[in-house]
């Protein structure tokens, strides 16, 4: 005789793991996440250094340093580090964001002493050798050539470009221009390092499977013994100014396209806005997902465009509401119209459904999201960019259970104001006119 199904009950809420954590004398806050039968072990280093720290006529230097501290050390030629690295299997790469540097290091369990001492040497006694700065310098020009033959990149560049205020350093890009890396040295690129990475107010996140690993001796050996340069953390506490005349619609003129890159914006909130949680969800439920509503009519219903996406995209401070994509350009115009209709649109609400479907997707798949040690590591150093902890994202898993359609429409409406910046990458001759027609202000037309 057959036995009756079970019921399917929800699952328990979910939390963040708890990490260990501890501070050395040098200002170093270590977290560590035990993630037992992970024996690769994740190390995420993050660094507060926001771009606002670079000279005006150095932009890009912060990034350029970033890459320059794996080739070679005071103790070891590049070829020497890169030897010792593969030996060891590190897998050892850094990076700048507005907000931070980021040093990622990621070893199996048996060689984390090595490699933590190694990651010492890359952040305290980088050598930065002229013949390797010469080579990054080119290899960025060249990045920056490639970046504008990008629709995308292109995009983006020139939305920041009108959205920010001119005199803001959001308004150029992170890993600076031509003229500004041309003008870097090996001499600006040493002083700059001196003068801005110290271990004060560094976080380390370490996750993977720690048992019989004494972490906190190992990081005081290597990391927590480091008495380099204090450094001098520029805080921006101000979120950057948005130009006075940001909304209004740009035509990057790319002769001979057959598609139209778009990307739309606004305003957005940082981590720290009340009601935070609503913003992931609205993400997933206005552009996140192939049955967003956005896809569901400008993919699914008419066509237009292989995919378009919106996210709300928060920065140390302040924020931005993106929407990107690209569609055929002999509806450019059309897409144009009724992406923006869908978008002030949002402003009158959400269905129950909407809710649901945002709330159940973000928070039953967080499980599977952290479950390995290189995302919980990732996650650990995101939040202490932002001068937050791991204890936020448990909260906004908490929190997302109890949004109502009220709250999201309030959210939404917070930022979303109509008032969009709009960058079309195009056929000016094939767009223009139509795109004008739209009466979305007013419209210029730029070379690529």
């Amino acid at each position: 005789m057959s036995q009756p199904r079970p019921p399917v009950t929800p699952p328990e809420p979910w939390a963040f793991p708890e990490p260990v954590e501890h501070v050395f004398p040098n200002g170093l806050r270590l977290l560590a996440y035990d993630v037992p039968g992970q024996y690769v072990i994740s190390v995420r280093t993050a660094i507060p250094l926001p771009l606002v720290a670079e000279p005006r006529a150095k932009e890009g230097i912060a990034t350029l340093m970033a890459r320059l501290l794996d080739e070679g050390t005071a103790r070891h030629t590049p070829e020497e580090f890169a030897e010792l690295l593969e030996r060891k299997g590190i897998a050892l790469g850094a990076g700048m964001s507005e907000s931070g540097l980021g040093v990622d290091l990621d070893v199996p369990k048996r060689h984390l002493p090595d490699a933590l001492d190694l990651l010492r040497q890359a952040l305290a006694e980088a050598a930065f050798p002229e013949a390797e700065v010469q080579r990054h310098v080119r290899t960025r020009l060249a990045e920056i050539e490639q970046e504008r033959a990008l629709a995308p990149h292109r995009a983006a560049r020139e939305f920041i470009a009108t959205y920010f205020d001119p005199a803001e350093r959001a308004s150029r890009p992170t890993a600076g221009s031509a003229e500004t890396i041309g003008a870097i040295t090996r001499e600006d690129i040493v002083a700059f390092h001196q003068q801005q990475v110290g271990a004060r107010g560094i976080t380390v996140a370490v996750a993977g499977d720690l048992s019989g690993v004494d972490f906190v001796s190992l990081v005081g050996e290597t990391l927590g013994a480091w008495t380099g340069a204090e450094g001098r953390t520029v805080t921006a506490e101000e979120p950057p100014r948005r130009a006075p005349n940001a909304a209004r619609l740009v035509i990057v003129d790319r002769p001979g396209s057959v598609q139209t890159e778009l990307a739309v914006g606004g305003s957005g909130p940082d981590r720290r806005v009340a009601g935070w949680a609503a913003y992931p969800v609205l993400s997933f439920v206005i552009g996140g997902s192939p049955t967003a509503r956005l896809d569901a009519v400008l993919r699914e219903d008419k066509g237009y465009t292989y995919g378009i996406r919106s996210s709300f995209r928060p920065r140390r401070r302040g924020g931005l509401f993106m929407t990107t994509g690209s569609v055929r350009a002999d509806v450019t115009a059309e897409a144009l119209r009724m992406l923006v209709g869908l978008l002030n649109a949002a402003r009158e609400g959400f269905s129950e459904e909407e809710v649901r479907a945002g709330v159940d997707f973000l928070g039953k798949t967080a499980p599977g999201r952290y479950a390995t040690a290189d995302s919980i590591a990732d996650e650990a150093a995101t939040m202490a960019l932002d001068d937050l902890d791991t204890t936020f994202t448990t909260r906004t898993l908490q929190e997302m259970r109890d949004l109502t359609p009220a709250d999201l429409a309030t959210a939404y409406s917070r930022f979303a104001d109509g008032a969009w910046t709009i960058i079309l990458v195009g056929d000016a001759s094939v767009i223009a006119e139509e795109v004008k027609s739209l009466g979305f202000g007013d419209v210029a037309v730029v070379p690529a």
